[in-house]
């Protein structure tokens, strides 16, 4: 029988109380007062954090605290990637994100979603992976759904709802986020 953790990181339905998973979130709250508390000075200090609290993750990864996730383990990250103040990643499956990517302030990416039957909320969660390429930007307080996959090199403008998959190179903007034109 599989584990709600297996499940969940599978984006079927699971327990979010079960023991373990509750376990993983204390150690990932835990570990991010400790982030959140740092000072700018404290640089050594953050990327220890870092690399105890997120999944992997290449060199040159920065991020601005305070940031917030729900397991850190399940987020993937490449070489040089920034994330700016309050952002917020909901990683109950995988987040994956490319090389030398930026995150303007208070972004949200969802890999967190709930069952649309009232019954089932009362007592059971799932999420779908999020894919975010090499060399892609996205704006200030923009929003990437559960699901979603943004292509490189893509440009998702400040403030966009990201609900369906971005292909690579392209500026996408608006609430939902649609193409506007291809980049060169």
């Amino acid at each position: 029988m599989r584990t709600e953790r297996e499940k969940m990181l599978a984006g079927e339905l699971y327990d979010p109380l079960d023991q373990e998973l509750t376990a993983a979130r204390t150690r990932a709250r835990d570990l991010l007062w400790n982030l959140n508390a740092t000072r700018e000075s404290d640089a050594a200090v953050r990327a220890s954090i870092l690399k105890e609290l997120f999944g992997s993750m290449g060199a040159g990864v920065w991020l601005q605290p305070p940031f917030f996730c729900d397991y850190g383990a399940n987020i993937h990250l490449g070489e040089r990637v920034y994330f700016n103040f309050n952002c917020v990643l909901l990683d109950v499956c995988e987040i994956r994100v490319g090389d030398r990517t930026l995150f303007g302030p208070a972004v949200q990416i969802y890999a967190a979603t709930h069952p649309l039957d009232a019954e089932l909320r009362k007592t059971r969660e799932l999420g779908k992976p999020v894919r975010i390429g090499s060399d892609v930007w996205v704006g200030g307080g923009a929003i990437i759904t559960p699901g979603a996959t943004i292509g490189d090199r893509t440009v998702i403008g400040a403030g966009s709802v990201v609900t369906k998959d971005v292909p690579a190179g392209v500026l996408a903007v608006g609430n939902p986020c649609r193409v506007v034109r291809e980049l060169s």
